[in-house]
């Protein structure tokens, strides 16, 4: 998928005249310098194909996508809790962690996420219009379905993160620049309807090797769920949710990968967890930016990985983020025939640590490896090379039972795998390969037990729970109505640690109110700060001056 969808996006280049723009008003003009038009592009399969893999790149672009480096990962994670952000980095991070940023902060993902919808929308403008002769109805029906998918998932992501936002159904050169914002409430509606129809296509339950990457049925019926569950809506979430967890489905296509770390590596990537995965690739040199020359590979690794494998270690796991991991050992000691490791199995592929530090006897095995970047370095070795990095501050670690000053860092999406002392460096093309689990079926089992301790099913809420606490190595426990929501917050809290999902987790349970109090809590920088505004972004001031029709964000006025 990832060599078929660079070429589609290469000929999409083309297409659009130029992929530089992130204004929702002027993407993708058919008449190009190139003469790609809407009389002689639209002819077969090959076109539909190149136009919509134009939809899906925004939210992926290397680094101003939702899900690029910068300004999307940092920011997408540095808003929650469980994240330390390193003072003195980049200034929009630094104000957006700690809850000071403006309609002038940084380079903000609204604008890629509205030229991502209108590339959806100029493929379903489009797509009807190829003949017969150059494609199939179930090929046609699979695009469209794909194309209403990314058109709704990237509505799911301005809604929640803008609230009011102009609902744009049509290519801008069909309905003009300046169209005030629509109510939330349309938004929703809108998308809610785009993924039952997506859904209704001719979307397939599983890729075969060539088409991974691109969605399937099963993403659209999860990222619907979530949808329902992001507006409380506990039993339409619930009833989707459950198509999920039995045939074709569950034990078929999906299931839980038994080592944790593999959800984090190329070496298995698209695997049997995987529900959307934005996919990157080693292909080209050094290279930055978004899709000038069309740069496939992914930045994390070089934004979050240590100083000394060539990172630059912008965020760090809080303190709050170790005590919850630390809360439950496994086992206090090492017993014949009992756990092969002292904590949570997730721990070991989420943070950089020292075991034999915490009186663990964790020996490397299949899930775990202290073996950092192809043993080039020790735990010691990077914490020293962050040194300066930390000098204006760093969390200070407790662990019960566990004396001393410990370490730890983030390891979650690094490329500790690699056999290479600059592995975390955009030059190393391995690191940077590494594709972005956008949604695994530890988020749909999550979700599920949530709407079921919503609808008050304990029985199946605790079934999911079970798989979640199995693969991590934690005892089989029953939980009661009265405890489910707080051990689901504390699953989904480790289960998703540095993947973005906790700031939007705690703006679905709580109240502005509580979501204060816990920051202040959990020592969250900022938390003086967080106010019921800091729930959205507000819109950026140079889109309300490409729109001006558009209104700011009411909370932001």
């Amino acid at each position: 998928m990832k060599k078929n969808l660079c070429l589609y996006m290469m000929a999409a280049a083309f297409l659009s005249g130029g992929l530089m723009s992130c204004n929702e008003s002027d993407f993708l003009n058919l008449t190009d310098p190139n003469h790609f038009t809407e009389e002689n592009f639209w002819k077969n399969k090959a076109d539909a194909e190149s136009a919509l893999a134009a939809a899906y790149s925004p939210i992926k672009y290397q680094m101003n996508g939702y899900y690029g480096a910068f300004d999307g990962w940092l920011n997408l994670n540095s808003r929650g809790d469980d994240i330390f952000t390193i003072l003195n980095e980049e200034p929009s991070m630094w104000d957006i962690a700690t809850f000071q940023n403006s309609p002038t902060t940084g380079n903000d993902p609204y604008g890629a996420l509205f030229a991502g919808v209108q590339r959806a929308n100029i493929v379903l403008r489009y797509i009807d219009e190829i003949p017969a002769s150059g494609i199939s109805d179930e090929d046609r029906s699979m695009v469209k379905g794909e194309a209403l998918f990314l058109r709704a998932y990237q509505y799911f992501l301005l809604v929640s993160n803008y609230k009011n936002v102009p609902l744009r159904l049509k290519p801008s050169n069909e309905e003009g620049t300046n169209i005030p914002s629509a109510d939330e409430a349309d938004v929703w509606t809108q998308i809610e309807q785009d993924l039952k129809d997506a859904i209704s296509c001719n979307l397939p339950v599983t890729r075969q090797a060539s088409e991974k990457g691109r969605v399937e049925k099963g993403a659209a019926i999860a990222v619907l769920a979530k949808v329902y569950l992001a507006q409380h809506k506990y039993e339409a979430a619930k009833e989707q949710l459950l198509l999920l967890i039995k045939p074709p489905y569950y034990g078929v296509r999906y299931k839980l990968m038994p080592n944790f770390a593999d959800n984090f590596t190329t070496a298995k990537e698209n695997n049997e967890e995987s529900v959307f995965e934005l996919q990157y690739s080693s292909d080209g040199d050094l290279t930055w930016g978004n899709e000038s020359g069309i740069n496939l590979g992914s930045s994390l690794p070089q934004f979050v990985g240590p100083a000394v494998s060539g990172g630059w270690a912008k965020l760090m796991p809080s303190a709050f983020l170790v005590s919850e991991f630390t809360k439950e050992p496994r086992a206090s000691e090492k017993t014949e025939g009992g756990p092969d490791s002292k904590y949570d199995k997730r721990m070991y592929a989420s943070l950089f640590f020292t075991p034999s530090d915490l009186g663990d006897w964790v020996v490397d095995n299949d899930w775990y490896s202290s073996i950092y970047y192809g043993g080039n370095y020790t735990m010691d070795q990077l914490w020293n090379g962050n040194s300066a990095k930390m000098a204006g501050g760093a969390p200070i670690f407790v662990v019960p039972g566990v004396s001393g000053n410990l370490k730890f860092l983030l390891k979650k999406y690094t490329a500790y795998f690699v056999n290479s002392k600059t592995a975390d460096s955009m030059a190393d093309k391995e690191g940077k390969a590494n594709n972005v689990r956008v949604m695994r079926f530890a988020e749909v089992l999550l979700m599920y037990a949530e709407a079921c301790a919503k609808t008050n099913d304990a029985g199946q809420a605790n079934w999911a729970l079970t798989e979640i606490r199995n693969r991590a190595g934690l005892p089989e426990k029953t939980f009661d109505l009265s405890n489910l929501m707080g051990e689901i917050e504390h699953q989904c809290l480790l289960e998703f640690f540095g993947e973005g999902h906790r700031f939007d987790d705690l703006k679905r349970w709580y109240t502005t109110a509580e979501i204060q109090m816990k920051f202040r809590d959990h020592q969250k920088q900022g938390a003086e700060n967080f106010k019921e505004k800091h729930k959205y972004y507000p819109i950026p001031s140079g889109e309300l001056n490409n729109n001006t029709a558009m209104k700011q964000n009411e909370l932001w006025q």
